[in-house]
């Protein structure tokens, strides 16, 4: 059972949240505020749905505290139109926004992609790896290693480099990549992909010469570069 810390300071609003996601099978625990918030963050945790607007702490103050050691995967819950909300979040290592007001659908769908990318591997042996250049992925422990050194990536920009890697020289849309790694759909004027691929190649050292290991190829999506 994946538990689930819902961060929201609309009391009606997480008490219908939990009732839904209790139905599904989520064990959820409630915060209404960024400091309740960081005071309920377990090691088990799977997954956090977190309001921006909160009184005390806001999302954004949390998620920037909670990423100084904490990787687990977080679901922004962002009020309809405020995209600059989304990108910071972004930026700061949300790993999808959700915008207000959603169907209980949508939330439940969104909450399945990103399980499934954290989760959906530790049936495979912690040992399996793949290797490329002077990077080693192993998939089942979802750590990812440069010349043996851990990479503090975060879910979404593991699964990133997992494409990119397996697929290294070749091109990659992003509307593949937001159905692989995200679980979605790539919508209008949605830029989730790119600001993850931004935060994943400010962790990527550059090769020889100082060329960037992802190349951006307006229009087309995104190449990881070979050596």
């Amino acid at each position: 059972m994946a538990k689930i810390l819902l961060v929201d300071d609309d009391i009606e609003l997480t008490a219908l949240l939990k009732d839904i996601l209790s139905l599904e099978g989520y064990n959820v625990i409630e915060a209404n505020n960024g400091i309740e918030g960081l005071a309920a963050i377990t090691d088990d945790l799977d997954l956090i749905l977190l309001d921006i607007m909160m009184p005390k702490m806001n999302g954004m103050d949390m998620l920037r505290k909670l990423r100084e050691t904490n990787e687990t995967p977080v679901l922004m819950l962002t009020a309809k139109g405020e995209e600059i909300d989304r990108v910071i979040g972004l930026e700061l290592g949300a790993d999808d926004y959700l915008p207000k007001p959603f169907s209980d659908r949508e939330l439940l769908a969104r909450i399945r992609a990103i399980l499934r990318r954290t989760q959906g591997k530790t049936k495979e042996s912690n040992s399996s790896s793949i290797k490329y250049q002077d990077i080693e992925l192993f998939v089942g422990k979802q750590e990812a290693y440069r010349n043996g050194e851990l990479m503090e990536l975060t879910g979404t920009e593991f699964g990133l480099l997992s494409q990119f890697i397996q697929k290294p020289g070749e091109i990659i849309s992003k509307e593949d990549l937001s159905l692989e790694v995200l679980g979605k759909r790539l919508a209008p004027f949605d830029r989730a992909i790119d600001m993850h691929v931004s935060n994943l190649r400010k962790k990527l050292p550059p090769l020889s010469e100082g060329k960037p290991r992802i190349k951006t190829l307006r229009g087309r999506g995104y190449l990881f570069v070979e050596e």
